[in-house]
């Protein structure tokens, strides 16, 4: 049983990577071996619109053909028996280099067949987790979750089944007061990252724990 999660951020050992190593450590307790990505430690880019994915009769039909840095990855993909995404989320959305890795992973398994239908050769398990400085009322009022779960429904329709973690209004420095940030209070963030960060942590360590499981055909 394998196990890969990709950290859609630029840090290694913050919020996303903490979370995201919790999860790995929760599907190791079931035996899976595990590995963690950095997306920002590749060099890529996001589709190129080639449709070479979508030719018929085409050596790529149904794959990515682009050669780069993520293609040996995304064949890693197609051999895991599940997968985790992990990104902050940057101007309402997943960050760069996360949304890039998802449309190179996700577009060419989608065929443009009416109705569309997923090419991944099985169903998995995936999980996603998300960090953000917004509080959830900012995510629902700013519209950021239907964008979201949006992303979560196309992954779910193309491999397996999804879950999620959210982790909401994030300890972004570690010393607030040499960054120019007069509307957070960095006391407060102190507190709940001490309080609250352990609880998603634990959440994260589940869902690690139930992604190895078997999904029935």
């Amino acid at each position: 049983m394998k196990v890969i999660a990709f950290n859609g951020s630029p840090r290694k050992k913050w919020n996303t990577a903490t979370l995201l190593n919790k999860a790995l450590e929760g599907a190791a307790s079931q035996g899976a071996d595990t590995e963690l990505i950095h997306l920002y430690d590749l060099n890529f880019r996001g589709c190129l619109s080639c449709f070479s994915c979508k030719t018929k009769g085409g050596q790529s039909y149904g794959k990515c053909a682009a050669r780069d840095d993520l293609t040996p990855i995304l064949k890693k993909v197609e051999e895991t028996d599940a997968f985790i995404l992990g990104s902050p989320i940057y101007f309402g959305t997943v960050s760069g280099e996360m949304r890039s890795f998802m449309e190179r992973l996700v577009f060419p398994f989608w065929t443009y067949t009416d109705p569309p239908r997923s090419l991944f050769p099985k169903r998995i398990n995936v999980g996603v987790i998300y960090t953000m400085n917004a509080t959830p009322e900012w995510l629902q009022k700013l519209g950021v979750e239907r964008h979201l779960r949006f992303n979560e429904n196309v992954l779910k329709m193309t491999f397996g089944n999804l879950e999620s973690v959210y982790c909401f209004d994030t300890y972004q420095f570690e010393d607030y007061s040499k960054v120019v940030a007069d509307r957070f209070d960095g006391t407060k963030k102190a507190k709940r990252r001490e309080e609250v960060f352990p609880i998603d942590c634990q959440k994260a360590f589940e869902m690690g724990v139930r992604l190895p499981q078997k999904i029935e055909s």
